[in-house]
């Protein structure tokens, strides 16, 4: 029998709360569904902080990189729309999590040059074994080096890679099944759109993970119900757990 597709909400399921925001993480904990995927940076001064943006002007009070605050001056910034909250730290969003059956998933993010913050991945490792949640988080990510890096690192519940739609479409599902078992990524993932029927069976006969964001809306999370993906993440968990529920 095949496992129930696991629901994670989307930056805490932006379609109904703030995104990333405290707010949102205190909502999704109270759902019935798997995972609460969040954004990392790092400030200036070494702190990682959950945000999805490089940059603090579309979702906060402020504008600039996330990188030339420290982290007391981060603590100042306020998310629109979530009553005068500040974006929540790593730990904070680990805090909220605590004690609830819905597991940490970690995006790490690039810098607003668009590459990796030096030291992200160790910083972050730390504040999950602090909170005791190292094993029952994921760690995910576009940049292939990152992950690598987390992989290698070990005691995770798993490390998926992200591919942007080109990059799938050029590795095509040999590279990208080679790419994969290479770095020895458990699970890869790419938006609801390009996921197909032989790119999931693919996937499986290769024996790793499919992941997916993007499935938002009932047709949308239906047709990653019936491929069956391992995870997907969405914008409306509230209607994504009604719909698998019905499958």
């Amino acid at each position: 029998m095949r496992p129930q597709t696991l629901i994670a909400s989307h930056r805490g399921g932006l379609f109904l709360w703030p995104e990333n925001s405290a707010l949102a993480f205190r909502n999704t904990a109270r759902l019935a569904l798997e995972q609460a995927e969040c954004d990392v940076h790092l400030t200036a001064d070494g702190e990682v902080v959950v945000l999805h943006d490089a940059t603090l002007d579309r979702t906060t009070d402020r504008r600039g990189p996330v990188a030339a605050l420290t982290a007391a001056e981060f603590a100042t910034v306020r998310v629109r729309g979530a009553g005068g909250e500040a974006p929540p730290t790593l730990a904070q969003y680990l805090a909220i999590l605590a004690g609830s059956p819905v597991a940490p998933r970690v995006e790490i993010k690039a810098s607003a040059s668009g590459q990796p913050y030096t030291g992200i991945v160790p910083a972050t490792l730390s504040i999950l074994d602090r909170a005791g949640e190292r094993s029952r988080s994921w760690i995910i990510g576009f940049q292939a080096g990152t992950m690598a890096e987390a992989q290698a690192a070990g005691g995770l519940a798993g490390v998926a890679w992200l591919l942007e739609t080109a990059t799938l479409r050029d590795l095509g599902l040999t590279g990208l099944v080679a790419t994969a078992r290479a770095y020895g990524f458990p699970e890869v993932g790419a938006h609801e759109s390009v996921i197909d029927a032989e790119l999931v069976a693919g996937l499986r006969d290769a024996g790793i993970g499919i992941g997916t964001w993007g499935a938002n809306h009932a047709p949308s999370i239906r047709r990653m119900l019936d491929l069956g993906v391992d995870i997907f993440a969405t914008d409306d968990p509230p209607l994504a757990i009604r719909l698998r529920a019905e499958a």
